[in-house]
């Protein structure tokens, strides 16, 4: 039986995630530079909105120094971008009228994704992290999900990039599909399900 419910992750599924790229670039060195530097913890307390925006920035790095938060916001902002071929297989599944629903860990910034690329005219932005204080791959996180949408787990597919997320909803008895940016496969995926 098809599922009822597609819940998918937000970044680096849907949209291009500036994390990895631009926001190295911003602070002028490679990702694997970066990560050292900065305080751990911070940016997960971020996206289960335990922390504010000035909070964020106080806290970014180990030594607690000063940069230019704004600028940061504004980098992200404008690197927020579809995955290539993704919108055009929203559009598709969103004219069979299946429900589709965000499952993901970001802070209160997906607010500036919807705003740059409109994501809500697909999926719905029901299950963000910072709202929820839920963060896959928590058992809890899928659970509400499927609680409040009034479907069994088995009657949800979870589309999202990690691995780790696909398997702890399969142990709960969702389906999952991890993707890896190619779009064709994640089609074929849906049409083998009986979803396109």
């Amino acid at each position: 039986m098809p599922a009822r419910v597609i819940l998918w992750d937000l970044m680096d599924t849907l949209v291009r995630d500036p994390f990895f790229t631009h926001v190295p670039a911003f602070f002028g060195c490679s990702f694997e530079a970066l990560v050292p530097q900065l305080l751990p913890g911070t940016w997960v307390d971020f996206e289960l909105g335990k922390l504010q925006e000035e909070d964020l920035y106080a806290r970014f790095f180990r030594d607690l120094r000063a940069f230019d938060g704004a600028g940061l916001k504004r980098c992200m902002y404008g690197a927020y971008a579809w995955i290539d071929g993704v919108e055009p297989l929203l559009k598709e599944l969103a004219a069979r009228d299946i429900p589709m629903h965000a499952l993901s860990n970001y802070p209160d910034w997906y607010k500036l994704v919807e705003e740059r690329l409109g994501v809500s005219r697909y999926v719905n932005l029901s299950f963000v992290s910072c709202h929820t204080g839920l963060r896959k791959p928590a058992p809890e996180a899928f659970l509400n999900a499927c609680a409040t949408l009034a479907c069994a787990p088995e009657q949800c597919l979870l589309v999202d990039d990690r691995e780790q997320n696909c398997r702890a909803a399969r142990a709960l008895g969702l389906d999952a599909l991890q993707f890896d940016g190619r779009v064709d496969v994640l089609r074929q995926a849906f049409a083998d399900r009986g979803l396109l």
